[in-house]
């Protein structure tokens, strides 16, 4: 029996510790237990055994019985855990209301006030809190503009994206050029591709800016350190501009990875798919860059891109670019349309 440090903690979200679904899983192998019993089969000891099992009660985990000794019964888990989701909506629901309330109550009564769609935030850690926000309140699709610098450190937006997106969060991104390097950073964007994010790149970004659920936006007034600043605006006809700038931005730009896994290989059709070094090539050559950009982007010497990119043509039957980059776009609708089964390219998660 593993000790409750590494008991796992599924039912965390339903206000369930991992002391107490160690003591309700021990009791849905070994139902009708007593206290003596489950103190030898979960290690723990009898006075916090007895403290668990009531706790486990009130969230209605189990019953007892009245005679002496007692004995512990667990609840059917697929009755008794709706139960506690329901209960966890209901406070969910509840603390959303009583926020509403709390915020028509304090906010100020001056008609200007109320109607203007603009705040200014101040300083580098609201900035930085409110681009989290933004994201964590989006239930549906955040549309972004990506340029360097940077207010959130790329690392950690990575792994509240790639958080969002297991929600079911759909990203729409425009990078700009220089938001393709480091190496490192456009490895990151290739996890995120992975995880679901659509893509797209195009050169001289206008600037930077969030929108979330085309109801809430954020884009920076001022890039200054500690001293930055930036504008949140709600629901208007300047945001309804912003996000006709973002569509009208989006057809105009590159897809920097296919929408779809990668086309078959380039040598051996059942086995070898693209290598994340040649899906990085590729995704720099859509971005329009030349041999001696990708190659210090890369850190490789220029012959190895010549090389790399002239083994993918060849594989490819092409004789130029874009016809590399074109067979490359047929193969992989190709294989949509049809069905067929694809290459496992996932990557793991973590950042590399």
């Amino acid at each position: 029996m593993r000790h409750e440090r590494g008991w796992p903690m599924e039912l965390a979200g339903l206000g369930v510790g991992p002391a107490e679904q160690q003591v309700y899983e021990v009791l849905l192998h070994h139902p009708d237990r007593t206290l003596a019993e489950l103190t030898r089969l979960t290690g723990i000891g009898a006075t916090r055994l007895r403290a668990l099992l009531k706790s486990l009660a009130g969230k209605g985990l189990l019953t007892s019985t009245r005679h002496r000794p007692a004995r512990y019964a667990p609840s059917p888990p697929d009755i008794a855990l709706e139960v506690l989701a329901l209960r966890r909506r209901q406070e969910i629901e509840h603390a959303r209301l009583a926020g509403v309330a709390f915020r028509n109550r304090v906010r100020p009564q001056t008609p200007a006030a109320l109607d203007t769609p603009v705040e200014l935030v101040r300083g580098r850690p609201a900035v930085t809190l409110r681009f989290r926000q933004l994201q964590e309140m989006a239930r549906r699709e955040l549309l972004i503009l990506d340029k360097p610098p940077y207010v959130v450190e790329p690392d950690g937006q990575q792994h509240l994206q790639r958080e969002l997106q297991s929600r079911g969060v759909r990203y729409r991104t425009i990078y700009d050029r220089d938001a393709l390097e480091p190496q490192r950073r456009l490895e990151q964007l290739r996890q995120l591709a992975a995880h679901g994010e659509e893509a797209r790149v195009l050169p001289g970004v206008p600037m930077k800016l969030v929108i979330a659920d085309h109801t809430v936006a954020l884009a920076p007034h001022r890039l200054s350190g500690q001293d930055s600043s930036a504008i949140l605006l709600r629901s208007s006809a300047l945001l309804d501009g912003l996000v006709a700038l973002f569509e009208s931005l989006w057809e105009q730009a590159t897809p920097l990875w296919p929408q779809h896994r990668w086309p078959p290989p380039l040598h051996d059709a059942a086995t070898d798919p693209l290598s994340s070094k040649d899906q990085q090539l590729l995704a720099l050559l859509a971005a329009g860059l030349t041999d001696q950009a990708i190659a210090r982007k890369l850190g490789v010497a220029l012959r190895t891109v010549e090389r790399r990119v002239r083994r993918m043509m060849d594989g490819l039957g092409a004789r130029t670019r874009f016809q590399a980059g074109l067979q490359a776009g047929l193969q992989t609708a190709t294989r949509a349309l049809l069905g067929s089964p694809e290459p496992d390219d996932s990557v793991s998660p973590g950042t590399p």
